[in-house]
């Protein structure tokens, strides 16, 4: 039976989490979108074209790459959120941002256990675009 005080510690929880998830997607939406309406995302999208044709991926879906890498999942969310990609892409995308986000924060992690970092950083970098490679090939 739920009591009141598990309702309101449930209700609390799931708001700290919906808080902390806003603080990381919000901005990062806002940012990509305002973009869209600069010629900063055109630019960003043509320099990046020849490397996301071989991901099955737009131009654009770069910055959700480079949000990915450098900042987390959730600011990658972000950014893939506010452009127009197909299920797939998604799949695409998603796939490489499993297995390497967040690499600054996770390479100084690596870093202090003592694992040599320019090995993990290139394993993770290499091993996720192989599997957008893979996932735009196998869909």
């Amino acid at each position: 039976m739920i009591t009141h005080l598990t309702l309101v510690r449930g209700l609390r929880n799931g708001l700290s989490v919906t808080w902390e998830l806003a603080k990381a997607i919000i901005p990062v939406y806002l940012i990509v979108t305002f973009l869209k309406y600069t010629p900063v995302l055109p630019w960003i999208a043509k320099a990046f074209t020849p490397l996301m044709r071989l991901l099955g991926l737009p131009g654009e879906a770069s910055l959700a790459l480079v949000f990915g890498f450098v900042l987390n999942i959730y600011a990658a969310v972000g950014a893939i959120v506010s452009l127009d990609l197909t299920p797939k892409q998604i799949t695409v995308i998603s796939g490489i941002i499993l297995l390497a986000h967040s690499l600054p924060v996770e390479t100084a992690v690596s870093k202090k256990s003592g694992i040599k970092v320019i090995p993990i950083l290139t394993i993770r970098l290499v091993l996720g675009l192989a599997c957008g490679m893979v996932l735009n090939l196998i869909l």
